[in-house]
């Protein structure tokens, strides 16, 4: 833990207490501590044709989590951190070697690491909540992600007000982020940038704070200013709004309804069906300019999603498509550009997030189970999704597409415990046959299996 930053929650206890002697001692006393151990097991076999790579099989195990403390409310006031930790076991060697050893769980060089990632002052008036400082944020496009090891984090402050009813409104402003273990799937590139993660390579930069602009292109910037209202005063609707704009890259706006209602001709059937959209544009100095062209972004992905519950059953069917480049734009031009962790699509894979190219059509099925009537607390879900890729996406030659499935069990026997099991199963995720550096021709793909346990406390 940076011996500064523990300095400096120090201090302000000591001021806090300096000018509320009389209570600070019961701020701290019946404040709540809480948190997750978080064991992970993942294992990928590759099958790569690339005549300059072989395939292989890459493994990790890890265990970590975090511990949290957050003090009780002292007029209004409160105070808020939050320590997160991996640490990686029965690692192959060399543990470097990202095709012996999977990186998505670990920090550089598959070392383990630990990071500071909330450290928060929270004041709360009427139906007013202000948060600032470094926190987990849960938005469309600048989210946690936490799908391995450690979720990205940012240093943000916050206002919520639900003074309207039915109405939550938020405004905030959001400086640094701290990408999560998954960033480490990446090495930049298009391919990050439209998966939630930076256009330039940062797999080394895990456990810092950077400046949003610097962390996303290479360059700082003034962050990013958001505001969303979401509404849902009409029976059976929610509609909500954000926009992001961060300044001297893009501007993006994302809008979803959600809506439901009973079968007219089964009332045990309970239809669903949402609908998504995302209008991105560049603004300012355009920074996107420094992975090549100028910087130019006009892009837009919209998104259909319906499906239906019965009991314990439920299905649903999505389809998205993102807005194609002409042969002469930059990869990124038409892309939905997401380098802060956001994937809110309704047609991404537990992987492929192909639909955020330029020019994707993409299609995704999926049914669940709940078993819970049978005795047995497990939910049980398989899904598949295409991706039919535009030839000027700027990534792969051709159509993609994801099967898989997710168990989740919670055991009687000990509270608060979760085992999952995850597996995915992507065929030509990545296809070339037209480079003239022969090394990039062939095609990619694989089978990845995941055992999770998640104990909260």
């Amino acid at each position: 833990m940076n011996k500064k930053i523990v300095l400096s929650l120090v201090s302000i206890s000591a001021i806090t207490a300096l000018n509320a002697a009389d209570d600070i001692s019961g701020m701290f006393s019946e404040g709540k501590v809480s948190g997750q151990i978080r064991e992970f097991s993942i294992s990928r076999s590759v099958d790569d044709s690339r005549s300059a790579k072989d395939d292989y099989t890459r493994n990790a195990n890890a265990i970590g989590g975090h511990l949290k403390f957050e003090t009780a409310e002292l007029d209004g006031l409160s105070l808020g951190t939050a320590f997160y930790t991996t640490h990686g076991f029965a690692l192959d060697d060399p543990k470097d070697d990202y095709t012996q050893v999977d990186p998505t769980l670990l920090g550089v060089d598959n070392d383990g690491y630990s990071i500071l990632g909330e450290a928060y002052v929270q004041y709360k008036y009427g139906n007013t909540t202000f948060k600032g400082g470094r926190q987990k944020l849960s938005t469309p496009l600048a989210n946690a992600d936490d799908v391995r090891m450690i979720p990205n984090l940012f240093e943000a402050y916050v206002l919520i007000n639900k003074d309207i009813p039915d109405t939550t409104l938020i405004a905030a402003h959001v400086t640094k982020f701290a990408q999560g273990t998954f960033a480490r799937a990446y090495n930049g590139g298009l391919l990050a940038s439209t998966g939630g993660y930076s256009y330039v390579d940062t797999r080394n930069r895990v456990g810092e704070f950077l400046n949003m602009g610097e962390y996303a292109v290479g360059e700082s910037t003034s962050g990013i200013t958001m505001a969303s209202a979401t509404y849902s005063g009409i029976q059976n609707l929610k509609v909500q709004l954000w926009d992001y704009y961060a300044y001297d890259i893009l501007n993006a706006i994302y809008a979803q309804a959600d809506f439901k209602w009973d079968c007219l001709l089964n009332s045990n059937l309970k239809n669903f069906a949402s609908a998504q959209i995302i209008k991105e544009d560049d603004i300012g100095d355009k920074l996107l300019k420094n992975a090549g062209g100028d910087g130019s972004i006009d892009s837009l992905y919209w998104g259909l999603k319906v499906g239906t519950k019965y009991e314990n059953f439920t299905a649903y069917i999505a389809y998205s498509e993102t807005s194609s480049n002409s042969d002469t734009d930059t990869s990124y031009q038409n892309a939905i550009i997401s380098p802060w962790g956001g994937i809110p699509a309704f047609t991404q894979g537990m992987v492929t997030r192909h639909m955020f190219l330029a020019g994707t059509k993409a299609t995704k099925v999926a049914t669940s189970y709940n078993f819970k009537d049978m005795g047995a607390n497990v939910k049980a879900t398989i899904y598949y999704a295409n991706y039919n890729m535009d030839e000027n996406n700027g990534y792969t030659e051709d159509d993609a597409n994801e099967a898989g499935f997710d168990i989740i069990y919670y055991p009687e026997a000990i509270k608060n415990l979760q085992l999952r099991f995850r597996g995915n199963f992507s065929d030509d995720f990545y296809v070339k046959e037209t480079s003239t550096d022969d090394s990039l021709n062939g095609t990619v793909g694989w089978n990845e299996y995941r055992f999770i346990m998640n104990y909260n406390f």
